[in-house]
């Protein structure tokens, strides 16, 4: 399982043959690592998910490169974390990858509160284009999606073809529960973020993230809470 898989010579049956192989989280991240080396990153956004994804990795790689998109408008609890996890984790390559545009150039760009006002367009400002360019830098990305997210991650694979970054996007966690991600956290003592004991499950921009009060199968419905917005767009063709 050593063939190096890119966006560029994807083949269809290859990324069937290889997930059927990848039968367990750990062995998907071993691969991506051992195949990818340096040309891969991990794009957390240190929910509770992220947390349980670092430690693994840390465990596979203790150098690997993990970014965090850091739209400047995050909760102090977010960055907080952060810190404890550069703490826990030192050898860890964390950037902080900021937008082009800080919020008042943006401001003087597009008016006041864009979030408020056209969601898309500011996530593709603040999260999608600085994902975009980091991207430019390897072939393929790690990300904490799990199935039972929402319906629209059902389909989510271990390997995956991403046609919006035209690049690899691997998900080890695709089959964890909310349950699952708890229980490792718990066990293994890790840090995480304070709002998931306030019922935020999901946590983005202070801006855009609501607690969830209701029980819900959706863990992300205080995201863009009371629009048609239902993801930022990172994981969308």
């Amino acid at each position: 399982m050593d063939n190096k898989l890119t966006y560029d010579d994807w083949d269809d049956e290859f990324q069937k043959k290889l997930n059927n192989q990848l039968n367990d989280f750990m062995s998907v991240i071993k691969w991506a690592y051992q195949v990818y080396n340096d040309k891969i990153l991990y794009s957390c956004s240190f929910g509770a998910e992220g947390i349980v994804l670092i430690d693994l990795i840390a465990k596979v790689n203790p150098k690997a490169t993990v970014i965090f998109l850091d739209t400047d408008l995050h909760f102090k609890e977010t960055y907080s974390l952060i810190e404890k996890v550069k703490q826990k984790y030192p050898k860890l390559q964390i950037k902080m990858v900021k937008p082009s545009l800080n919020l008042d150039q943006q401001a003087d760009e597009y008016g006041d509160h864009l979030w408020e006002r056209n969601p898309n367009l500011c996530c593709h400002t603040r999260k999608i284009k600085p994902l975009e360019d980091e991207l430019a830098h390897v072939d393929a990305w790690i990300s904490g999606l799990r199935r039972d997210q929402s319906i629209s991650r059902r389909n989510t694979e271990y390997i995956n073809k991403d046609n919006k970054f035209k690049r690899v996007k691997i998900c080890p966690l695709i089959h964890w529960t909310w349950d699952d991600v708890w229980k490792y956290i718990e066990l293994n003592n890790l840090p995480y973020n304070e709002l998931h004991d306030q019922n935020y499950p999901s946590i983005g921009c202070d801006k855009c993230t609501l607690q969830v009060l209701t029980d819900t199968a959706d863990s992300r419905s205080g995201r863009w809470s009371n629009t048609e917005k239902t993801e930022c767009g990172l994981h969308q063709a």
